[in-house]
């Protein structure tokens, strides 16, 4: 616990909420800009609606903010070369989790803010469809979920190499990678740990080429995905914080 505390402190000058937030205007802003002069169907239809794009769109916002994020708190032992100093008053492995801890909060904050401003922009916007709260809770899970992943990924880039333009690098590439599987066949799209917005949705899009009516449905949980993601975790993370600790500093 005093491991993580320290980290709040050794951040609370670094203003990362600064470019959090900044991100997370922007989905908000594009939230308001799909959702604006909504139909009478499309407003039976908003929470799904919601979901859905929030869903896509988080494929290419989260996997950055995760990579700014895990940047941001690991690069300051960097910057003073302290790793050696601040490894005599504890181990490795505890540095690692307090990082990595101290980082999840920030992503499960992010999701927290995103599920509020659905409800908000729902109330606000007047859905008549039906308030979904055990979807609303999946998804704010899900997000949390795929993101902590990927950050867990991105704290072993940012820990491991002194240049963090490569861990900023590797986020993008990945985001942009996540949404162009989004495209490809489910068994591809599983292979792709940015995908995982998309794969673990609870929604699904009908397109009917004839009729260019687009429907939304909830899907089942894909639990085999669920656990595919929950292995890529915990392979990361223990692959990780052994290589953090066993690194020359």
């Amino acid at each position: 616990m005093r491991a993580i505390l320290l980290e709040f402190r050794k951040i609370r000058g670094r203003k990362i909420w600064v470019t959090i937030a900044a991100l997370f205007g922007v989905q908000c802003l594009w939230g308001m800009w799909a959702f604006r002069d909504m139909s009478a169907k499309e407003l039976s239809q908003g929470y799904i609606q919601c979901l859905y794009r929030f869903s896509v769109f988080n494929t290419i916002m989260m996997p950055m903010i995760a990579a700014i994020t895990a940047s941001r708190i690991c690069d300051l032992e960097h910057k003073g070369q302290t790793f050696k100093l601040l490894l005599t008053a504890m181990p490795a492995g505890v540095l690692y989790d307090a990082k990595f801890i101290c980082a999840s909060l920030h992503m499960a904050a992010v999701g927290a803010a995103q599920a509020i401003f659905i409800i908000v922009m729902g109330k606000a916007a007047g859905f008549t469809e039906p308030f979904p709260l055990d979807h609303l809770f999946y998804y704010l899970i899900t997000t949390t979920f795929v993101t902590v992943t990927i950050l867990a990924l991105q704290q072993v880039f940012s820990l491991l190499f002194s240049n963090q333009m490569v861990p900023l690098v590797i986020g993008i590439t990945g985001s942009f990678a996540g949404l162009f599987s989004l495209f490809l066949p489910p068994g591809i799209q599983k292979g792709v740990l940015w995908s995982y917005y998309g794969v673990l949705t609870q929604v699904k899009m009908n397109w009917d080429s004839e009729t260019k009516i687009v429907d939304l449905q909830y899907i089942p949980v894909d639990w085999s995905g669920y656990l595919l993601l929950a292995g890529a975790f915990a392979a990361i993370y223990l692959t990780g914080r052994w290589c953090f600790t066993r690194k020359e500093r």
